[in-house]
C-alpha cells in the first residue's frame, strides 16, 4: 500500500506597519537591530528558498528549493513585503508552486490564508466572508490559479468559517489533532470518540456542514510537529526523515499520509540550519524510497476521504483553552514575565468590537450614497489594494458606483473603504497573542484602530475617539509607566498619525538634505512641487516653496506652502500651512527671503511663526527612516573632521610609535585609540569597494596585527559580504569575463585568512545558479579545444571549492 509524506509550513510574521504610510517592515524581538535586507528575510522569514544539501565532507552538492516539495502558506502581508524587499525569494516561492504542480499531478503546494490573520471564530460573519474572499483573491493575484486549500489563522475554527470556505470553493484545510471530536466511516451510523487527539492523522476526512456543503479536513501529526517546532528533531535531517517514516503501519489497510504542520520559520529561524535538515530529509526520503513526497491536493485526488469527522468548535492549535488566548487572561502567553497578567485582552477586544459595530452602520449609510452595495464593494476592494493605479480605481468604481463620481466623492468612497479595511486589520491575532498591552504587536493593532478612528472623524464628524479611548481605559498595562490603553494610545498611536500637512512638513525638512526633483514619492504619497526656492547665508539655509500632496490610497490632495530654516546642524525650524492665495504666498516669500539675506535669524524664526502659526516642525517630526538618513547626513561632516584629526595624529606619530613597539614597550592608549579608529575606517572603505583591492586589504590587516587593535568584526563582515555578492552578481551577468573570475577567486581564497567570518549564503546561491546555467556550455567549449574555456573551468571549479560547493 502506498506511503505518502507531506510537510506543511505556515509562514506568517506580524508586520510592523505604519497604518498611515502603508510602509511595511517585519518585526521580531530576536532581531531588533537588523535593517531587514534580503539575507535576513531569507534566513528568518522566507525560510530558505535555497537550502543546502551536504555530502559527508561538508561540501554542498545541491541547493534545493524546499518550497517545491513542501506544502506552504504565506500571509499576504509577508508576501507583499518579500516582493519588494527580497524579490529573489519571492520569485522562488512563486516558481516553487509551479514546480510542485508539475511534480504533484497538477496540484500546487501553495495554499491560501485568511487575509490578515484574524481569529475567525471571534469575527462576525461579514468579516469572516471578506477575510476568506480577500485571501483567495490575493492568492490568485500572486500564484495565478485558484487555491485548493486555505490555512485558518492559529487553526482557530468554527462551523460557520468552514461553511464559508466550502461556499467559496476551498477544498480543504488543516487542523490540529485535538480539534477532532468524533469520526465514523462514511455510510456508517457508528461514531468513534477521538477526544484527546486520538484521531488517526494518516488519512483525509470529510466534514458535513449544516448548510449541506462539505469540506475535507486533514489533522496533522501532533507529536512529530511538536518535536520539530519545540524539540531538537531538526538537529539531524536523517533522524527527521526516519521519524516521519516510523509512523507508517507495517500492514496498512489504506494509503497512509504522514504529515506535519509547523510555523515555517521553524526551518532556519527558530532552529538554525533547520532548513538544511528539511532539505536533507526530503532528499533522503525520496532517494531511499522511504515514502512518496506529496501535497494535500494530490493526495485528495488519489485518495478521497472514506471517513467523516465532527470537530471541536472554538478551538485552535496554540491555546489549550480553545480560543481564549485572544479574548481573556486564560494563562497562555509567551512566558516573558511570569508575574504579568493578560487581563487587558478582554477590554481590548471589547473596545475593538464596539468600534467595529459603531462604524458599520455609519459606513453603510454613507457608502450607499455612492455605491450600489457597500458590502459587496468592500469585498471587491481587495482588487484596489492589490493595484492602486488610477485606471484600476476607475474600473472598480465603474463596477460599484451608482453614478459617475466627482473627485471629492471618490476620496470619500476610498476613505470609507479604508476605514473598513482598518476595522479588520485591527483584529490581527498577534495583538492578543503575547504578554503585554504595550508590546509592539498590540500597539500595532491599536494603530490600525487609530487609523479607523481618524477616518471616522473625518467622514462622520462625531466624537468617536473619546468614546473609544474610554473603552480602552480598563485595559491595564503590566508596566506602570504605560498605565492603560488610553495612555498607550496617546503615547504610541497619536504621534504616528499622519495627514497631508505632516507629509508636506517631512518633504520640506528632508528636501534640505536630498534632491527630490519636481515629482517625488514619499511612501504612499505623491508630491508635486509647484515652486521651490533656496537661500544660503554661510552654513544656514532657508527653503521656501509650495507643493501639492496626494495620497495614493485615498486620492485626497491639498496644496500646501512651507518654509524651513536650517542652521547647519541638527536645529531645523519648519512651518507648513494650506496654500491661501498667490498674493499671500508672494508676501511670505518676500518677507522671509529678505530677512534671511540680512542674517537676522531670530526675526526669520518669528516670521515663520507669523506665517505658519502653530504648524511648526523639526527633525523630530520626520518619518523614522528619513530621520535616520538626515541625522547621518548632519553627523557626516562632524565625523569627517574627527577622522581627519585621528588620521593626522596616526600618521604624525606612526614612526616613533612603531619604534616604541619594536622595542617591546607599551604603546600609549591615546595612539592605540587613534590606530583603532583609523584602521577600522580604512578597512570599511576597502571592503566596501566594488573593486576590492586585495593588496590594500592585506596591508591594512597587517597593520591591525601590528597594533593589536580590536576590529569591528560584525560591521566589516557585513560590508564584505555585500561586496562579494555584488561581485558574484557581476560575474553572473557576464560569465565570459575570465579576468574578473580570477579576481573573485583571489578574494575567495583570502577569506579563510580573515580575522572575521563572512556569510556566503547569497554568493553560494549565485554561484550555484551559474553552475546550472553556464558550466555545461564552458565544458562543451573546453572539450572542443577552447583554451580560454579550459582556463575558465579550472578557475570556476577552484572558486566552487572555496565556497564549499562540489562541482561535477
Amino acid at each position: 500500500m502506498e506511503r505518502y509524506i507531506c510537510i506543511h509550513g505556515h509562514f506568517y510574521q506580524p508586520p510592523r506597519e505604519n497604518a498611515w504610510l502603508e510602509s511595511i517592515e517585519m518585526q521580531d524581538s530576536a532581531y531588533p537591530y537588523h535593517d531587514w535586507n534580503e539575507r535576513v528575510s531569507a534566513e528568518c522569514y522566507a525560510p530558505n528558498a535555497a537550502s543546502r544539501i551536504l555530502d559527508s565532507e561538508g561540501c554542498i552538492t545541491e541547493i534545493a528549493n524546499n518550497y517545491a516539495k513542501i506544502s506552504f502558506n504565506f500571509g499576504p502581508t509577508l508576501l507583499a513585503w518579500l516582493e519588494v524587499k527580497a524579490p529573489d525569494v519571492y520569485q522562488a516561492v512563486i516558481a516553487a508552486d509551479g514546480e510542485s504542480q508539475a511534480a504533484f499531478s497538477g496540484h500546487g503546494s501553495a495554499i491560501a490564508q485568511a487575509y490578515n490573520h484574524m481569529i475567525m471564530p471571534l469575527a462576525n460573519r461579514r468579516d469572516k466572508y471578506t477575510q476568506v474572499l480577500w485571501g483567495i483573491r490575493d492568492f490568485e493575484h500572486r500564484f495565478q490559479r485558484k487555491p485548493e486549500g486555505m490555512w485558518l489563522p492559529e487553526t482557530a475554527v468554527d462551523l460557520e468559517t468552514l461553511d464559508i470556505l466550502a461556499e467559496m470553493g476551498i477544498r480543504f484545510t488543516i487542523l490540529a489533532p485535538h480539534q477532532a471530536r468524533r469520526v465514523r466511516q462514511i455510510g456508517s451510523d457508528t461514531w468513534l470518540d477521538v477526544a484527546d487527539a486520538a484521531i488517526d492523522s494518516t488519512k483525509a476526512y470529510e466534514i458535513r456542514l449544516p448548510s449541506g456543503r462539505s469540506l475535507n479536513l486533514f489533522f496533522y501529526d501532533g507529536p512529530i510537529s511538536r518535536q520539530v517546532a519545540f524539540e531538537d528533531l531538526l538537529a539531524s535531517g536523517d533522524n527527521f526523515a526516519h521519524r516521519l517514516a516510523d509512523v507508517f503501519s507495517k500492514e496498512p489497510a489504506w494509503p497512509q499520509l504522514v504529515h506535519i504542520a509547523t510555523d515555517g520559520e521553524t526551518y532556519g529561524h527558530h532552529h538554525r540550519f533547520g532548513d538544511m535538515a528539511l532539505a536533507y530529509a526530503l532528499h533522503h526520503i525520496e532517494s531511499d524510497g522511504l515514502a512518496q513526497i506529496t501535497n494535500y491536493g494530490e493526495y485528495l485526488e488519489k485518495h478521497p476521504p472514506t471517513y467523516e469527522v465532527e470537530i471541536n468548535e472554538q478551538t485552535s492549535w496554540s491555546c489549550s483553552h480553545g480560543i481564549e488566548r485572544w479574548r481573556s487572561d486564560c494563562g497562555c502567553n509567551a512566558g516573558r514575565n511570569p508575574k504579568w497578567n493578560q487581563s487587558w485582552r478582554t477590554p481590548l477586544r471589547e473596545a475593538f468590537d464596539w468600534l467595529r459595530d459603531s462604524l458599520a452602520p455609519h459606513y453603510q449609510e454613507r457608502a450607499q450614497e455612492f455605491l450600489r452595495d457597500p458590502w459587496a464593494a468592500r469585498d471587491d476592494y481587495i482588487e484596489v489594494i492589490l493595484d492602486r493605479s488610477p485606471e484600476n480605481v476607475r474600473e472598480f468604481l465603474k463596477r460599484h458606483a451608482t453614478r459617475e463620481l466627482n473627485e471629492p466623492e471618490v476620496v470619500t468612497v476610498l476613505k470609507l473603504l479604508e476605514l473598513e479595511r482598518h476595522a479588520m486589520l485591527m483584529y490581527t491575532s498577534c495583538g492578543w497573542f503575547f504578554d503585554e498591552l504595550s508590546g509592539i504587536e498590540t500597539v500595532q493593532v491599536i494603530q490600525y484602530a487609530g487609523r479607523a478612528v481618524q477616518l471616522a472623524q473625518e467622514l462622520f464628524g462625531d466624537d468617536i475617539e473619546r468614546n473609544f479611548l474610554e473603552r480602552l481605559e480598563p485595559a491595564k498595562s503590566n508596566i506602570r509607566e504605560h498605565g492603560d490603553g488610553h495612555r498607550i494610545y496617546e503615547r504610541f498611536v497619536k504621534p504616528a498619525i499622519v495627514d497631508l500637512t505632516k507629509v508636506a512638513a517631512h518633504f520640506a525638512v528632508s528636501s534640505l538634505f536630498e534632491e527630490y526633483g519636481e515629482q517625488a514619492e514619499i511612501y504612499c504619497y505623491h508630491i508635486g512641487l509647484e515652486d521651490y526656492q533656496t537661500f544660503t547665508a554661510g552654513k544656514p539655509k532657508l527653503a521656501l516653496g509650495r507643493a501639492r500632496v496626494i495620497s495614493a490610497v485615498t486620492r485626497e490632495s491639498s496644496v500646501l506652502s512651507f518654509g524651513v530654516l536650517h542652521f547647519g546642524d541638527h536645529n531645523v525650524n519648519a512651518g507648513v500651512r494650506a496654500y491661501q492665495s498667490q498674493e499671500a504666498y508672494q508676501a511670505m516669500l518676500q518677507q522671509l527671503s529678505q530677512t534671511f539675506s540680512s542674517a537676522d535669524f531670530p526675526e526669520v524664526i518669528r516670521l515663520l511663526d507669523k506665517h505658519f502659526g502653530t504648524s511648526t516642525y523639526s527633525i523630530k517630526d520626520l518619518f523614522h527612516d528619513e530621520q535616520r538618513k538626515v541625522l547621518d547626513s548632519i553627523l557626516q561632516a562632524a565625523l569627517s573632521e574627527i577622522e581627519a584629526a585621528y588620521q593626522q595624529l596616526y600618521e604624525h606619530h606612526y614612526p616613533p610609535m612603531r619604534f616604541l613597539s619594536e622595542l617591546g614597550n607599551p604603546v600609549p592608549k591615546s595612539f592605540h585609540s587613534a590606530a583603532e579608529f583609523i584602521l577600522n575606517s580604512e578597512l570599511r572603505k576597502v571592503v566596501n569597494s566594488d573593486t576590492l583591492d586585495l593588496e590594500r586589504l592585506k596591508s591594512v590587516l597587517d597593520e591591525t596585527q601590528t597594533w593589536q587593535v580590536e576590529l569591528d568584526a560584525e560591521g566589516l563582515s557585513y560590508l564584505l559580504q555585500q561586496t562579494l555578492e555584488r561581485m558574484t552578481a557581476r560575474l553572473v551577468a557576464n560569465p565570459e569575463d575570465t579576468d574578473f573570475l580570477k579576481h573573485l577567486l583571489a578574494a575567495a581564497e583570502m577569506l579563510p585568512r580573515l580575522p572575521f567570518p563572512v556569510d556566503l549564503w547569497r554568493v553560494q546561491n549565485l554561484y550555484h545558479g551559474l553552475l546550472k546555467s553556464s558550466y555545461s556550455e564552458f565544458q562543451s567549449r573546453a572539450q572542443q579545444g577552447n583554451e580560454v574555456a579550459r582556463e575558465w573551468l579550472g578557475l570556476f571549479v577552484s572558486l566552487g571549492q572555496q565556497l564549499s560547493i562540489r562541482v561535477g
